[in-house]
């Protein structure tokens, strides 16, 4: 199945970069192993947003791991959607619960998680963590035994 079949935009186009939040850049495609539980992990070294209060800019690695259900994120869509946040100014703490609202939205994931490992500002690293699971499943029960347990090393 090629990207048009797929509906993809951005796979093997030229890329442009957004100086804006963009959530509309974000693309799916179809999971072709939707009887599998399996895990999908992005992780994103070179994250930038900006400090609300500051305009300082802020660096994380952003760690995404997923559990998909019908419909998968395109990688290169995930990374014009991160780059989106360059120049926008959010907490870090914001910036990890929109990251997975805006994904939860996107795919209805079985189950997915977002850490942010930012950088220290001021001799202080934050590492903000949101989790989901697919209510009214054991995903939603994993998600709440994953959030009790959760420990950033």
């Amino acid at each position: 199945m090629d990207r048009k079949q797929e509906g993809l935009k951005a796979l093997g186009r030229d890329t442009e970069y957004l100086n804006h939040y963009a959530p509309e850049v974000l693309e799916t495609f179809e999971n072709k192993h939707q009887g599998n539980d399996y895990w999908v992990q992005f992780n994103c070294p070179e994250f930038t947003s900006l400090c609300p209060i500051t305009g300082q800019p802020d660096f994380a690695e952003i760690k995404i791991m997923y559990i998909p259900a019908e419909r998968m994120v395109e990688s290169k869509s995930l990374k014009l959607y991160l780059f989106s946040f360059r120049n926008n100014g959010d907490f870090h703490e914001d910036c990890v619960n929109i990251i997975m609202k805006d994904l939860v939205k996107l795919m209805a994931p079985k189950y997915i998680e977002v850490i942010g490992l930012f950088t220290p500002r001021g001799g202080i690293s934050i590492y903000p963590y949101a989790n989901y699971g697919m209510p009214g499943t054991k995903y939603e029960k994993m998600a709440e035994q994953r959030m009790l347990s959760h420990q950033v090393v």
